[in-house]
């Protein structure tokens, strides 16, 4: 079982783009050289125009798809205005289409672009906000959204392979839970009357499984309390700060999948300190935005340990050098990219490879995983199994 592979992603979301940005990019010059503004023209769904709340989210998909149609549409010439009026006549979803006409009315009330999307943190990140001020500091808006959009999307094809990879081997792992529970709580016991009734001498193995199924009928109503009451124990320590740092250090030390987290992090705050840094936004405030996109205490305490170290005047990469999180290559291509003055460039590309080698690494990853969870499902079941045949062999054998 698999979700969608990631260039079916790429192109549901393209698709949606090229199939109506041609006919948004139309109807809003015209109606930019008319100074008119865009009216509803088919039904749709009613929105609550005078609330919506700060906290609404939206779809990753809606988002870079709409962010594309306003880059296309700014880089063409349209103003603002009428591109963002474009984008909600197209736009079916209700929430997206909520949160544009919120940002409309506050551009039309004179508020800059980056202010207005600023005021819905859950839809659009710190990154988004910042290219976004940056465009319109430099007077280049469409491109600093498309490259947005780009920025967004990688992040989304990333999410999705991680999502991808996991899905199965989380299926496989409940199944086996659920059959492992099923045999010992419902199967097992039902030969315990057919043992006692022949007397027979039951192999250790039988009375192993059969004291399991004993204590799982028995206490399994508590086992699965106590599950749930360390889960949302566990739920609650992670929500704190300490917990939070605790479970951060925890998945860097998982076999295989500490691997994952830690390249994942990498990639993810490499790729938004070379795309803020090449929309020209200075580096100190780069590093702080690349320390809260990893979403990682421990690469994040070192991305601003390494902005501490700027400000006092060392280079990036004798800081980075002081944390065993980054790669002995990755410092020396910023030192490359520091020494030639193009340290944006090294790093955007340092991302690509390090997404290629996440996707290279998730494959491997997931082909171990796999068999490892068949095999242990099969132990299982085939202990099972046998510690009910081995007596009903011996019972059916001539006395």
């Amino acid at each position: 079982m698999r979700v969608q592979s990631d260039s079916a992603i790429t192109s549901q979301i393209s698709s949606k783009t090229s199939s109506q940005v041609d006919a948004i990019k139309r109807v809003a010059q015209r109606l930019n050289e008319s100074g008119t503004q865009i009216a509803r023209a088919g039904p749709v769904e009613d929105d609550d125009e005078d609330e919506v709340s700060p906290l609404i989210r939206v779809r990753s998909r809606d988002l870079i798809s709409t962010t594309q149609q306003l880059a296309i549409l700014v880089e063409s010439g349209v103003t603002l205005a009428p591109a963002l009026a474009a984008a909600i006549e197209e736009e079916r979803n209700s929430a997206m289409r909520a949160v544009l006409r919120k940002v409309k009315e506050s551009v039309e009330a004179g508020q800059d672009f980056s202010y207005a999307v600023a005021q819905f943190p859950r839809v659009f990140s710190a990154t988004f906000v910042a290219l976004a001020k940056a465009g319109e500091k430099t007077g280049s808006l469409g491109s600093m959204l498309r490259r947005a959009a780009g920025y967004m999307q990688a992040e989304y094809e990333t999410r999705a392979k991680i999502r991808s990879a996991m899905i199965y081997p989380a299926i496989m792992l409940i199944m086996s839970i659920a059959v492992t529970a099923f045999l010992l709580t419902f199967v097992l016991p039902k030969f315990v009357p057919v043992f006692e009734s022949r007397h027979a001498k039951l192999p250790k193995i039988t009375v192993a499984m059969l004291a399991l199924s004993d204590f799982a009928v028995k206490y399994g109503p508590v086992l699965i309390a106590a599950a749930g009451g360390l889960a949302t124990a566990g739920y609650i320590f992670r929500k704190t700060k300490k917990g939070r740092e605790w479970f951060d250090v925890f998945k860097l030390h998982v076999p295989m999948l500490g691997a994952v987290t830690r390249k994942v992090a990498l990639s993810r705050s490499v790729r938004t300190l070379g795309t803020l840094l090449a929309s020209g936004i200075s580096v100190l405030d780069a590093i702080e935005l690349a320390a809260e996109i990893a979403e990682n205490t421990v690469v994040r305490r070192a991305w601003l340990s390494i902005k501490d170290g700027l400000i006092e005047g060392r280079r990036m990469c004798d800081c980075m050098k002081q944390y065993a999180i980054f790669p002995r290559s990755l410092v020396q291509m910023v030192a490359a990219g520091e020494e030639t003055g193009n340290l944006d460039v090294v790093l955007e590309r340092t991302a690509e490879f390090y997404e290629q080698e996440l996707e290279t690494m998730i494959k491997t990853v997931t082909s171990l995983i796999e068999p490892a969870m068949i095999i242990v499902m099969g132990v299982v079941v085939g202990t099972i199994g046998l510690s009910l045949l081995l007596p009903i062999f011996s019972l059916s054998r001539p006395a």
